[in-house]
C-alpha cells in the first residue's frame, strides 16, 4: 500500500482541528465531517491497495507475454505483496479490537 504522507498528515491535522473547541464552534457538523473524512480515508486506502494488486498482476502478465524488464516485474510484485501484508495486519488489528469490545463488561 502506497501511503501518501501528505494525505496522512492532512487527515491527522483535520482530526486535531476537530477536537479544538474553537474549530467545533465554527463548524456545526464537525463529527459528521470527521466521520466522512475517516470513511474517505479508508476508501482511498482500499482503492490504492486494489490498484497496487492489479498493477502487480498486470505487470506479471505482461512479462509472460513480452519478456523484458525483470526489475519492474519484481518491483510491482513486491509492492503488491507488501500491500497485502499491510491489509492483513490492519484486518487483524480490527478483528482484535472488535474481540476486545465484545469482552468488555456491560
Amino acid at each position: 500500500m502506497n501511503v501518501n504522507l501528505v494525505n496522512a498528515a492532512a487527515a491527522y491535522a483535520s482530526r486535531q482541528v476537530g477536537n479544538n473547541p474553537a474549530a467545533k464552534a465554527a463548524s456545526s457538523d464537525g463529527a459528521e465531517a470527521a466521520g466522512s473524512d475517516f470513511s474517505n480515508l479508508v476508501k482511498s486506502a482500499v482503492n490504492e491497495a486494489a490498484a497496487t494488486s492489479r498493477t502487480g498482476e498486470f505487470v506479471s502478465a505482461q512479462a509472460l507475454v513480452n519478456p523484458g524488464d525483470l526489475g519492474s516485474v519484481v518491483t510491482a510484485v513486491s509492492s503488491a505483496e507488501i500491500t497485502m501484508q499491510a491489509v492483513i495486519a490492519v484486518r487483524d488489528k480490527v478483528v482484535s479490537a472488535y474481540q476486545d469490545i465484545l469482552r468488555m463488561p456491560i
